[in-house]
């Protein structure tokens, strides 16, 4: 490397007199006796005969806080997909949530989520996604007080024998539980397997009953 700089001081004083023609000459000879790139040796040129070359400014991002926290709330409510599918979802889905209230975003944020790319969505997700990763595997889901007071039956009955059934709510609510909506009483008969779903409005005792 000592003996390249030397070369390279040797023939300066020529390279920054030659014209545009010249300089070319000159970088491509010491290309050929050297090997280095020539992006390299132009920056070599510009230190050795200026100091140190101003670093070029990194440009300002155009997607800032308010769309990456945007995005990371509407990434978990549309159940984590990529951004080939969150895009579309954006698209159809960030009008809605913002007269639901369910989405607190300025007119600037609405327009940069409606134009974002898939790729950019992945980019600005990547931090946190991995973040969330890494509390996920680490962090055990606690039992609820509630749940713990809940005294749990294993099946002990002969599941041969008709009869027996097992029955459970499921809920049509999308990404909110507030108010009323439908809800599928799913009843399963165990020894064969025999399913029947009743639609019921709300989750109240009587209705459920008759269900």
């Amino acid at each position: 490397m000592s003996a390249r700089n030397q070369y390279l001081k040797k023939l300066m004083p020529d390279y920054l007199k030659a014209d545009r023609k010249g300089k070319t000459r000159i970088l491509d000879e010491y290309r050929r006796n050297t090997g280095q790139n020539r992006k390299y040796v132009i920056r070599k040129i510009h230190q050795l005969s200026f100091g140190e070359v101003k670093r070029r400014k990194k440009r300002r991002s155009y997607y800032g806080g308010e769309v990456q926290s945007a995005l990371w709330k509407l990434w978990k409510i549309f159940d984590g997909p990529c951004g080939q599918r969150l895009k579309p979802l954006l698209e159809t889905e960030v009008k809605r949530l913002r007269e639901l209230g369910e989405l607190d975003i300025s007119e600037q944020t609405y327009s940069k989520l409606l134009q974002i790319s898939s790729a950019t969505i992945d980019r600005l997700l990547r931090p946190k996604k991995e973040g969330w990763k890494v509390t996920r595997r680490c962090k055990r889901k606690k039992t609820g007080l509630i749940a713990k007071k809940i005294p749990l039956r294993l099946t002990d009955w002969d599941t041969q024998r008709v009869g027996y059934v097992e029955m459970d709510l499921v809920f049509h609510c999308g990404s909110s539980t507030a108010g009323e909506f439908i809800n599928s009483l799913s009843t399963l008969e165990i020894s064969t397997g025999w399913w029947e779903g009743e639609a019921v409005m709300g989750r109240a005792q009587k209705r459920t009953f008759q269900a």
